[in-house]
């Protein structure tokens, strides 16, 4: 990623809705999920304390979505029974030819650095497709361990983790800005 170029987050609001619905559309989004209807007219309305929906802006220029939740208390129950104190975090860059330019890593260093800015979260949890390996190689990029192999809904997903001592090791110098939006 070139050194002018800034990642901030933001939240998630109704006017983004026809940019999501268009990268709902596009190839790596379908195949990184390829059974979920996001439902952004009404989740993008809703503000429940478990969730947030955030735009990742390239020099202000909306490039990626993030979800981050508190698995052990967002109202599907999609992880089941988990203890409190967890993170679980969706991800996509929303146009193809903005793949492989390191703006998902730092934008999952974004989410994560908002994860562990808690003092009670201890880890946060990921699930890619199962047959997405390229997925799984970036994730263990980051220092997610590999969980388990689990069925949510019709998808094949693999569980990682990332505890927050493996995250702290990982990034002792990290120097990243959030945007509150």
């Amino acid at each position: 990623m070139p050194e002018s170029s800034t990642i901030t987050l933001r939240p998630a609001t109704l006017s983004d809705l026809g940019l999501l619905r268009h990268w709902d559309e596009q190839p790596q989004v379908i195949a990184a999920d390829p059974n979920d209807d996001w439902g952004w007219e009404v989740e993008l309305a809703r503000t429940p304390t478990w969730r947030e929906q955030l735009m990742a802006e390239l020099n202000g220029r909306p490039i990626g979505f993030i979800q981050i939740i508190d698995p052990a208390q967002e109202d599907s129950h999609y992880w089941g029974d988990v203890p409190a104190n967890l993170r679980a975090i969706d991800i996509w860059i929303g146009e193809p030819t903005e793949l492989g330019k390191g703006y998902g890593t730092t934008m999952m260093r974004l989410a994560l650095a908002r994860c562990f800015e808690n003092p009670l979260v201890t880890a946060v949890l990921i699930d890619p497709l199962t047959s997405n390996t390229r997925a799984h190689r970036f994730y263990e990029r980051l220092g997610f361990k590999f969980v388990e192999h689990r069925r949510f809904g019709d998808d094949d997903c693999s569980v990682y983790r990332l505890d927050r001592a493996d995250w702290a090791d990982a990034t002792p110098n990290l120097d990243i800005a959030i945007a509150d939006g």
